[in-house]
């Protein structure tokens, strides 16, 4: 039986304190009644002897310190599942549908926080998935149960480059394993929440993707919560419906700054940039929800955004990011600026499970080799053109030349696809 509280103890922003709890624990959902008519939900984020601190996911607003009574429901923040029936619908940020298909009936529950992966029981990810982009499938692989996140910038195309790979992913054409998308927005405007929408159903890909949209205007602190209901609807499709399940999260600096924002207002002492000392642990606690689990015919792979403040890849967000990760693929200003979509510099873009999904049987035997080729002629384009804007083009050995002719067609027929 669980004890209803009458009254709070204070009010800071998102952040209440109840006085006199009994029996609480970290994580846990507690629900509040607001005038005895309004229901919110929050969070437990620290107890300290008879007090508990919890987030509020809705806000603040119109709780006062006498008329809100608080019951705790003695679980962890839980989302419903059901197989069929969370493919091809929206959610907004805790996992609750938004879209006009009704609500999700299932007895089902999964705890949003997730399991850790047994080390032992994780197997080595081999395998590939198909996106359709000409740079980060012929020189950055991605491959199933990967990690490999975007790097972009304010004003570059991220968003129409996660769209299309959600349009063109796939396992291969001679693949007949199952195969969804999971993506989740944090911090997103209406107008870019309603181009995904309307381009996953004009493209007749809606019915295979769970999208999870938390908007510029919802709750920071729902925004710490969406990418872990993501996952958690990712791993349930993964390894318990054996399915193989792409989860594109953007835009992870949104979720960086919520936590620095949350944290702000818990009065924490900041690390670099204002962030807290655990961004790392935070960053990593999502990534590593991915992988390949044996005995199981799924798998999770992560395709993460994060736009680098200031075009800057030192930031303590892609900083650490790049920690945990397997790799990036890189977008770049300068070839936006010449109009090349998807703007990739493949110099700095990586992946390093790439080497073990080549092969017979994967990708095709050459495929390192001509990898290795064009990351060379890519390199020496960049010396020749450093040199060209000292001496002029037309004092350039006939080598050079080749090479600048080399990386104008490289940029705008193998790395460029189009608008």
């Amino acid at each position: 039986m669980s004890i209803e509280y009458l009254g709070l103890s204070s009010i800071n922003g998102p952040l209440i304190v109840l006085e006199g709890v009994q029996d609480a624990f970290y994580d846990e959902i507690v629900e509040f009644v607001v005038d005895g008519t309004e229901r919110k939900i929050g969070r437990i984020v620290e107890i300290y002897e008879d007090k508990a601190v919890i987030q509020v996911f809705e806000g603040s607003e119109n709780m006062s310190l006498k008329n809100t009574h608080t019951k705790l429901t003695g679980h962890p923040m839980e989302i419903a599942l059901s197989p069929p029936d969370i493919l091809g619908r929206t959610f907004n940020g805790i996992g609750q549908p938004i879209d006009d298909l009704g609500p999700l009936v299932s007895t089902l529950k999964r705890d949003v926080n997730g399991l850790p992966l047994n080390p032992v029981r994780r197997e080595y990810p081999r395998n590939y998935i198909r996106t359709g982009i000409s740079a980060i499938d012929g020189l950055t692989t991605l491959i199933r149960g990967q990690k490999l996140p975007i790097f972009s910038g304010n004003g570059l195309p991220h968003d129409q480059l996660a769209a299309q790979i959600v349009k063109q992913a796939s396992l291969g054409s001679d693949s007949d394993e199952k195969f969804a998308i999971v993506f989740a927005a944090m911090g997103v405007k209406h107008d870019v929440a309603d181009f995904f929408r309307n381009t996953f159903e004009e493209s007749g890909v809606a019915d295979h993707v769970a999208m999870f949209l938390n908007l510029a205007n919802d709750p920071v602190v729902e925004r710490l919560i969406t990418p872990k209901v993501a996952l958690t609807a990712a791993e349930y499709l993964a390894f318990e419906q054996n399915m193989h399940i792409l989860v594109i999260l953007t835009d992870m600096t949104s979720f960086a700054e919520a936590m620095r924002e949350v944290s702000s207002s818990k009065g924490e002492i900041p690390s670099r940039k204002g962030f807290p000392g655990y961004l790392y642990s935070e960053l990593a606690t999502i990534y590593e929800r991915a992988g390949i689990v044996q005995g199981v015919n799924g798998s999770v792979t992560q395709l993460p955004i994060l736009t680098m403040p200031n075009d800057d890849i030192t930031h303590p967000i892609p900083d650490l990011t790049g920690y945990i990760t397997e790799g990036q693929i890189v977008l770049d200003r300068p070839l936006h600026g010449q109009s090349i979509y998807p703007p990739i510099n493949i110099l700095p873009s990586l992946s390093r499970l790439m080497k073990d999904g080549i092969g017979e049987g994967f990708t095709r035997e050459d495929h390192q080799d001509l990898a290795n080729q064009l990351f060379s002629a890519y390199a020496k384009v960049g010396d020749a053109r450093n040199l060209a804007s000292v001496i002029g083009e037309d004092e350039l050995s006939p080598l050079d030349k080749k090479y600048l002719e080399f990386g104008i067609d490289f940029e705008q027929h193998y790395i460029g696809q189009g608008g």
